[in-house]
């Protein structure tokens, strides 16, 4: 797995107060594909401050979130308190590709926006390891950013490709993901510890001010860099990024459209 610590240090409140939570839907797809409604045991691999493990509250017996940054566990642990009832919902120190869990004994394995920082060979190598057979493995992003205004959308790109030619040329390649999304499916079939592979989309909407959409562009990665000063505001055009984000979206919460690509493999 990258290590990707020290991008997600003072990161963990705002991560939680601006990344989506993942739509509910999702559940209902993976329990009818392993025919049980309610699952005995739900693993959630870099499940971060535990937005993709709490929606499994109820619907199942037993959910546990993987997560190696303290900080980001901290904050999901702190979360509980908010449930007001609760599947056995629990957290623990772990990466992917070596949990601890014995073989054959968990019904359904997710990971939400994390796949891409863990060595994909070890990582499903474990996850089939710990699938009992005929379960299944969903690994799934979201839209970045989700649709809100073309204007918007068209200022990030810019932004996101000055970032990205800079920190390519001045960053740490140990904080920045090593394997791309777009490929998740591919790796899966190349495994063959699936029966069975497919992808699919699914939308949510959530809403959102720009204090909002600056936090979640921020809880990227940019305020890791911009904090140690690898980039600047200016020379990245965030600055910019900012003020229309203020003007288009202002004050008032406004729909936010996200889309989601769920890679799945059936054990």
């Amino acid at each position: 797995m990258t290590d990707s610590s020290a991008v997600w240090v003072g990161e963990a409140k705002r991560y939680d107060q601006t990344r989506p939570t993942p739509p509910l839907v999702l559940i209902d797809i993976l329990t009818q594909l392993i025919h049980i409604p309610c699952p005995e045991l739900v693993v959630d691999l870099g499940c971060g401050t535990g937005r993709s493990t709490t929606i499994w509250n109820e619907r199942a017996a037993q959910v546990i979130g993987i997560e190696p940054s303290e900080p980001m566990r901290s904050v999901a642990i702190q979360n509980l308190a908010t449930l007001t009832s609760s599947t056995t919902i629990s957290y623990q120190d772990g990466v992917a590709h070596q949990t601890g869990f014995e073989s054959n004994s968990v019904d359904i394995v997710t990971c939400a926006q994390a796949f891409h920082w863990m060595e994909p060979t070890a990582t499903l190598a474990e996850i089939a390891r710990i699938l009992r057979p005929g379960g299944v493995f969903a690994a799934y992003d979201y839209s970045w950013p989700p649709t809100i205004h073309w204007e918007i959308d068209q200022i990030f790109q810019e932004v996101d490709r000055r970032f990205e030619h800079l920190i390519a040329t001045r960053g740490t390649p140990a904080e920045r993901p090593g394997w791309a999304k777009e490929q998740h499916l591919e790796r899966m079939q190349q495994s063959r510890v699936f029966q069975h592979t497919q992808e699919l989309v699914l939308h949510h909407c959530e809403y959102g001010d720009a204090n909002r959409f600056i936090g979640l562009i921020l809880s990227s990665g940019y305020s890791h860099q911009l904090k140690h000063g690898t980039v600047t505001e200016q020379e990245i055009g965030f600055d910019r990024l900012r003020q229309v984000a203020h003007e288009l979206i202002g004050k008032q919460p406004i729909p936010w459209y996200f889309s989601y690509h769920v890679r799945i493999g059936i054990r």
